[in-house]
């Protein structure tokens, strides 16, 4: 009988043990893996909005192409996850270089910690509506360029 008791004393607190680890293993894995999957799908949001704004810039930048301003809607999912997100971009000059600069986007998820960025690098030609933001959920999210007489551009999102 003794060998009973001390299985008991030896198992019970595994046992017990083991009904709150495992679900506390299990709840921190998945939050993991929600959070690496929602930053994965923001990055993807943010280099489409990069890879857009860089091909209209090399689309326009022609010189048959007459001066005027072009309104773009990149089709990117209004929400992550039931969250909106916001873009916001910063021109800055290429490190390196004289004239040619790059424009950072950040997007931000709306109510969580979840922040990435992505790039397009841009002519000296370019520049960028520092106050202009795009907010994801809004019915007139877009990208606007406008191309000036002088072969300048502007960009800058509305949305916002």
């Amino acid at each position: 009988m003794p060998h009973i008791t001390i299985e008991y004393v030896i198992f019970v607190p595994i046992l017990i043990l083991q009904i709150f680890l495992f679900p506390l293993a299990a709840s921190i894995s998945m939050n993991i893996w929600i959070n690496s999957r929602r930053e994965l799908l923001l990055e993807t949001v943010a280099n489409r909005l990069a890879s857009s704004i860089q091909q209209l810039y090399f689309s326009l930048n022609h010189k048959s192409v007459p001066a005027g301003t072009v309104t773009y809607d990149p089709d990117v999912p209004e929400y992550i996850d039931n969250h909106p997100y916001i873009a916001e971009g910063e021109l800055l000059l290429l490190a390196g270089s004289e004239s040619n600069k790059r424009l950072n986007i950040t997007l931000t998820l709306i109510g969580l910690d979840v922040k990435v960025e992505a790039s397009a690098t841009l002519g000296p030609n370019v520049s960028w509506d520092e106050d202009s933001l795009f907010l994801s959920n809004s019915t007139d999210a877009y990208i606007q360029v406008t191309k000036f007489e002088n072969c300048s551009f502007f960009f800058r999102f509305g949305g916002g």
